[in-house]
């Protein structure tokens, strides 16, 4: 079968072909013969009850500096025009991202869009990890420095971050007695009125950081992010070195219980992390980590995908 796609993206051809998941899944798409589109958000506009954007078709190449060709600008109805939405575009998760998941709420499921932009935005990805009891370290969500404080106290060596934080921005480490959690709370109070989560530290993050892709609540494979020595963050944005990794026993039991929301929510392309035996995130929005995964194994994450998305195209 043929669909047709449209991806909410960052540019395109801005992306790094050897470490983007979006180029992947999009090249998983035209290897099927699947018609591709890409638009920026700002772009959409809802008139009428119906979705616009605009859009540019795309042909896309193996080919680092010349990945991609780019169509002439056309106005696409997404809810007439094309079968498929992929939101992909990067977080932050802040007011614009949410409106983003409102207005293609008005053609989901008609046009198919992944993931749910209405589970997209009840599940922010520190917060969701809250729902499952038993697999997270002991964990504080607060803009209350005296909360913040006290948990600091009772546990000591802690890790501190933004609520809707990504790609590490924003992580610090602070050991027991540090006397800058109070400052760190009024300088991120001057930027943003969000929460703040605070957590056990784990020392076992100096072996890495787990990345779990799941697809239809079904594991797919995972990599590890090993931070730089004597760093926090692993995430391979600032710093942090892609390697194989296998699954064990305590990973696969936090899928198990992880799986059957995931899929009931049609939350389709996740990626979850986990630090020794710790879930710490469970990422809904644009999960990366699919490149490193086919790079290290084989197993492409994006033609699991597709698999399932023609599936329910098809039904």
């Amino acid at each position: 079968m043929m669909l047709r796609v449209a991806i909410q993206m960052d540019p395109i051809e801005a992306v790094n072909i050897d470490g983007d998941t979006t180029f992947l899944l999009a090249m998983a798409a035209q290897g099927r013969g699947h018609a591709l589109w890409v638009y920026d958000f700002r772009t959409l506009a809802l008139e009428d009850g119906r979705l616009f954007c605009r859009a540019r078709p795309v042909t896309l190449r193996e080919v680092v500096g010349d990945h991609v060709t780019l169509g002439d600008e056309v106005k696409l109805d997404l809810g007439e025009d094309v079968d498929v939405i992929l939101m992909r575009q990067d977080p932050p998760f802040d007011m614009a991202y949410v409106t983003a998941t409102y207005l293609l709420e008005t053609v989901h499921p008609r046009t198919l869009v992944v993931n749910d932009p209405a589970e997209v935005r009840s599940a922010p990805e520190k917060l969701f990890a809250t729902r499952f009891a038993g697999l997270q370290p002991p964990t504080l969500i607060s803009s209350d420095v005296v909360a913040l404080s006290d948990f600091h106290a009772r546990h000591g060596d802690v890790v501190l971050k933004p609520l809707h934080g990504a790609a590490g921005s924003g992580v610090v480490r602070l050991k027991a007695e540090d006397p800058n959690l109070e400052a760190l709370v009024e300088i991120h109070a001057t930027g943003s009125r969000d929460p703040l989560v605070i957590q056990k530290f784990i020392p076992a993050v100096s072996a890495g950081d787990k990345r779990i892709l799941l697809v239809d609540g079904e594991v797919v494979g995972s990599i590890n992010r090993v931070p730089m020595k004597g760093a926090v963050r692993s995430n391979l944005r600032v710093g942090g070195v892609a390697e194989p990794v296998e699954l064990t026993a305590r990973d696969l039991e936090i899928c198990a219980a992880l799986g059957p929301e995931l899929k009931r929510r049609g939350l389709l392309f996740v990626g979850i992390d986990v630090i020794g035996d710790y879930l710490t995130e469970i990422n809904v929005t644009s999960p990366t980590g699919a490149v490193q995964l086919k790079r290290f194994t084989g197993v492409d994450a994006g033609e699991r995908l597709w698999d399932v998305i023609e599936a329910k195209r098809r039904g």
